[in-house]
């Protein structure tokens, strides 16, 4: 048996429990990054950064009610999700408060609510395992409801593509020529919710929105088209979750944290060396100023 092969596939090969982490968090890059890549275009990853933690009140309620069991903490989450969204957006709307600031009131009282809510019953143990997840845990309910997500989410980008394009590039244009801009806007905050619903399995409410915006943060320095930037994101994603498993597996660390660390060492590279990057862009300017 080779090095190369003990280091990079043996374990994806000896260990069943590698083997659902692998897929359960190559599933959540399939969905995730492309949402990501809508959130960086419109401006709204820190939005994206709120809804992550306003899921887990819900999800808190669902662990008092029933325990570490999916469907609930996911059904909790859900109804959280959109109660913060709801909320948030209706102060913006009806008060002098602009939505960025409404939405960090609001996710941040619910980190709160959420964190004293799994305290009052759960174990450091659990509310470590809520913060920031279990993907070396997954299970077939987990992986089942990780694919739903993922259809559901291929197919509401591939009906709604033009309509999330153009919204990125002129929302208000978008609603005076269609009736699809608020619509649209809608099922996107859904894709976002659910997304991190499903992240949120994995890699803990904190975490989720690690998988979504760090390979689309990493994808902009490369591309310039969005069906280029999507497909790259997932790329970044795919590569991010298998280095993070291997470094958690050699380096006895934890996975969730790991995944994320190599999606951020991607993401400087690309800062640094990428097409659009820091050290393209100071290159291309020397030339500039030397011609």
């Amino acid at each position: 048996m080779s090095a190369a092969y003990a280091f990079l596939i043996a374990p994806f090969v000896d260990f069943a429990f590698m083997q659902r982490a692998l897929f359960g968090s190559l599933l959540l890059s399939i969905g995730a990054c492309p949402v990501g890549v809508f959130l960086m275009l419109r401006r709204m990853s820190l939005t994206g950064d709120a809804m992550a933690h306003a899921i887990l009140p819900g999800a808190a309620a669902g662990f008092l009610l029933y325990g570490l069991e999916i469907l609930p903490m996911t059904v909790g989450g859900l109804i959280a999700g959109a109660i913060v969204a709801l909320g948030a957006g209706a102060v913006s709307r009806f008060t002098i408060q602009r939505e960025d600031a409404s939405m960090a009131a609001f996710y941040l009282i619910s980190l709160a609510v959420g964190v004293l809510m799994v305290s009052m019953r759960g174990s450091s143990v659990d509310l470590m395992h809520v913060l920031f997840g279990t993907v070396l845990a997954l299970n077939d309910e987990a992986l089942v409801l990780i694919g739903g997500i993922v259809v559901v989410t291929l197919a509401s980008l591939a009906f709604f593509w033009r309509g999330l394009v153009a919204e990125c590039l002129d929302p208000l244009f978008l609603r005076s020529v269609s009736r699809l801009g608020s619509p649209v806007h809608f099922v996107f905050l859904g894709l976002v919710v659910l997304n991190l619903v499903g992240g949120f399995q994995a890699l803990g409410t904190l975490l989720s929105v690690g998988l979504m915006m760090l390979p689309a943060a990493a994808a902009r320095f490369w591309a310039t088209r969005v069906e280029p930037m999507c497909v790259l994101a997932v790329a970044i994603g795919f590569a991010s979750c298998i280095a993070g498993l291997l470094l958690s597996y050699h380096a006895s660390l934890p996975s969730g944290p790991a995944i994320i660390l190599a999606a951020g060492v991607v993401y400087f590279i690309s800062v640094l060396f990428g097409t659009r990057g820091a050290l393209r862009a100071r290159i291309v300017h020397q030339r500039h100023r030397t011609a």
